[in-house]
């Protein structure tokens, strides 16, 4: 019985990798997969979420060591610098040190309330510091759009103002419309339109922690739980859902609320203007003398939303999770016994909590060209589930075959996927920049979460991950990107 299950495993094994010679070692490929621990997986996500790296913040030194430690295991396992015999791709990245967790105290007719940190507020990772107290303008989203006829700010006076903003646009089908509605979707312009109205803080009714927003001289801002912008609007008999509801209708409902209502916010931060990031990029060189010039890039950010005023987000499921996957991936090809016969890339991307900049600067200087680069799959959010999703297979079905069937046959995980449709909205992942392009592009991530999700919260630790999962997405990687990489039909 034993020999026919062995036997089993090598005809399933030649059928799903065709494009793997015959004459390889098919135990040796399956020896390597059983070797992926979840294990050592957790022990990269707990280096990664360690104090040590300060919650890896873009640009700031704690990231640039979290880079270098990454580098080093590439460079034990023996995966070649890809950057011209370096294994970092620099570029600029300016940030701010939340020096201390500040304050928000909100006053409504003489009662002053102070909000719990981290349930009610966060302070803004690029605020200014100082200690602002000031009357309230709800200005809806923010936007001054003439050319849609829409402004938010056109019946309220700002200056010397503390605004409460919303995120996002009015406009949120995504159709060409959206379009339109995208450039005023960003946390950057909405910041420079409310200082360019004369506003001199900010209330931001999305409680997370941001560093995708911009240092502004005198400017001072926090996030806020939206329960407490809800409080703020009942105090001044206003309702807060019927509010929204006429921004959902591209109204521009913005008022200035009742003398009474003041909001303040105290901030200390360290501004570092001329900082950099890097991406850590590493690389296999295919074993076949035509195809190692073509590539697949296995990536996922590296980066996290480090600290705020002594208070670690560890950043553990944002994405430690899927570093750790892609670092087990990387030594499994590494020691494999089998070879891809195209070259694969690993990018470990930073910047991608500023704003997709280490993505944005891969795409503008790739280090493969585009037009040889069969895939790229980026991992995200890879660490607490039971289940799959890989986006674009239904469009890649020729390249989301070879995961499919690895997870048939060796993984037996829930795996779901869909078509690629067109984002006329912000980007949100660095995967888009890739697209953008013209590569090829999957995103995995994890289905029906086991633990709650901690979204950019410093309850985002290892204690919040299944480690199964995460073994089984370095096990699908190795699979299926060797599938890809050998199949000589592609």
């Amino acid at each position: 019985m034993k020999t026919k299950i062995l036997l089993s495993l090598v005809l399933i094994t030649a059928a799903l990798f065709s494009g793997v010679a015959q004459e390889e070692n098919k135990d040796k490929l399956l020896e390597t997969f059983h070797a992926i621990s979840s294990n050592e997986i957790m022990g990269y996500v707990e280096e990664l979420s360690s104090d040590k790296y300060e919650g890896r913040l873009s640009g700031s030194p704690e990231y640039m060591e979290a880079a270098k430690w990454c580098a080093s295991k590439f460079e034990e396992w023996g995966i070649s610098p890809a950057n011209q015999g370096s294994y970092f791709q620099y570029f600029p990245n300016e940030y701010s040190d939340v020096l201390e967790l500040g304050e928000v105290i909100y006053t409504n007719k003489g009662q002053a309330t102070k909000l719990k940190f981290p349930e009610e507020y966060l302070p803004g990772s690029n605020s200014d510091s100082g200690t602002l107290e000031a009357e309230l303008v709800y200005v809806g989203h923010g936007i001054t759009a003439p050319e849609l006829g829409y402004d938010d700010y056109k019946n309220v006076d700002v200056k010397g103002k503390i605004i409460i903003l919303e995120t996002g646009t009015p406009y949120t089908k995504n159709d060409p419309e959206l379009g339109k509605w995208t450039p005023y979707a960003y946390h950057r312009y909405k910041f420079k339109n409310a200082v360019k109205h004369g506003a001199a803080g900010m209330i931001y009714a999305s409680k997370i922690a941001n560093p995708n927003t911009v240092h502004l001289d005198g400017f001072i801002y926090a996030h806020v739980e939206p329960k407490i912008v809800e409080q703020i609007f009942a105090d001044a008999g206003k309702d807060y859902s019927a509010v929204k509801e006429q921004l959902k209708n591209i109204e521009a409902p913005s008022f200035e609320l009742p003398a009474g209502q003041k909001i303040k916010i105290s901030a200390k931060t360290l501004y570092h203007p001329d900082a950099q990031a890097c991406n850590v990029v590493g690389m296999i060189e295919g074993s076949d003398p035509e195809l190692k010039d073509e590539v697949i890039i296995v990536g996922g950010h590296l980066d996290g939303q480090g600290q705020m005023g002594g208070v670690m987000f560890p950043s553990a499921l944002d994405n430690a999770s899927g570093v750790a996957d892609i670092l087990a991936a990387a030594k499994a090809f590494a020691q494999s016994e089998v070879k891809p016969k195209r070259s694969i890339l690993f990018i470990l991307i930073g910047g991608e909590e500023c704003g997709l900049y280490g993505s944005k600067q891969y795409a503008d200087h790739p280090l493969f060209p585009v037009e040889k680069t069969r895939l790229m799959i980026n991992l995200d959010m890879v660490g607490n589930g039971t289940g799959f999703f890989l986006t674009g297979g239904n469009t890649y079905t020729d390249l989301f075959r070879h995961f499919e069937s690895a997870n048939n046959h060796f993984i037996h995980r829930g795996l779901q996927t869909n078509a690629v449709t067109k984002n006329y909205g912000r980007p949100r992942s660095d995967a888009s920049n890739f697209e953008n392009v013209g590569i090829p592009t999957f995103g995995l991530w994890t289905r029906n979460s086991v633990f709650p999700v901690y979204y950019h919260d410093p309850r985002d630790k290892t204690d919040v991950l299944t480690p199964e999962i995460m073994e089984d997405a370095a096990k699908l990687l190795y699979l299926g990107i060797m599938g890809v990489a050998n199949d000589e039909t592609l």
